[in-house]
């Protein structure tokens, strides 16, 4: 087997679904609203081994457990500290997040509400 030099790879984990309080009109916190959250993350490789990367079910339980475990007024916050907290595990570089509100897009009877953020360095 060929050795892998230490190189960057662009990870993207889509669709990931999470419950959580986070609104900023009356009501939207007091029961948890699904949120849907698309990750497009810069990862270290070093080797051809599930060790020598960040691994995707972490990226995935810790943009989860940002949801869960954190409330925001704005849409833009919450994808900020989603991309701070993936951002904060060992071997990303960079973390970009997408954090679509499925609830707010029909109320408002369009396709759809997200808000983007980037952590970067």
């Amino acid at each position: 087997m060929k050795e892998v030099a230490l190189t960057m790879a662009r990870l993207f984990l889509t669709g990931i679904r999470a419950s959580g309080r986070h609104g900023a009109n009356p009501g939207e916190k007091d029961q948890p609203q699904e949120f849907v959250i698309d990750l497009d993350v810069d990862v270290t490789v070093s080797g051809d081994d599930i060790y020598a990367t960040a691994d995707y079910r972490r990226l995935v339980a810790t943009a989860r457990e940002t949801i869960e475990n954190t409330s925001f007024d704005l849409l833009e916050s919450l994808a900020a500290a989603v991309a701070k907290s993936v951002k904060a595990i060992e071997g990303v570089a960079r973390a970009a997040v997408v954090v679509h509100k499925p609830a707010a897009a029909a109320s408002l009877q369009i396709q759809g509400v997200a808000a983007a953020a980037t952590e970067d360095g």
